[in-house]
């Protein structure tokens, strides 16, 4: 049996962890979104370095774990504009949800939050929705 699921689980329990510890020390949801809002909207104020500290970490990490490690393979695709045209649709979904994965599926959901569990379901749903279009387009 392929045993490459267990990145999920090490990756899973890692986010777990990291919401709880940043939850417990800044007494704040750690929504990944709202970080990264409140940054480029000039709202971080006095917590504008750590704030940038853990986007870095979010995107330095796995950097840095790459030269140490085999990654497993992704299936994102080599279409530039459909990368672009989903970043910007995700970006401005999370900020229509005022939230996103880290912040509803991980750390909302987490605390039973009502709003967070719609959002979630929401979200994932309409990701579904997506992916079976686009299959059926022959975009994907």
């Amino acid at each position: 049996m392929e045993i490459s699921w267990i990145y999920g689980l090490i990756g899973g329990l890692m986010i777990g962890c990291a919401a709880a510890v940043y939850l417990l020390v800044n007494g704040r949801i750690m929504g990944a979104s709202g970080i990264a809002g409140s940054i480029v909207d000039g709202s971080a104020g006095s917590a504008w370095g750590e704030r940038a500290a853990f986007l870095a970490g979010v995107i330095g990490v796995p950097a840095v774990a790459s030269v140490f490690m085999d990654m497993p393979a992704t299936n994102v695709t080599s279409n530039v504009p459909l990368l672009i045209v989903a970043g910007v649709l995700v970006g401005f979904g999370t900020r229509l949800g005022s939230g996103c994965t880290s912040g509803h599926g991980v750390c909302g959901m987490s605390r039973l939050s009502v709003r967070s569990i719609i959002a979630t379901v929401i979200y994932i749903g309409a990701g579904v929705l997506v992916i079976i279009a686009a299959r059926g387009m022959g975009v994907l």
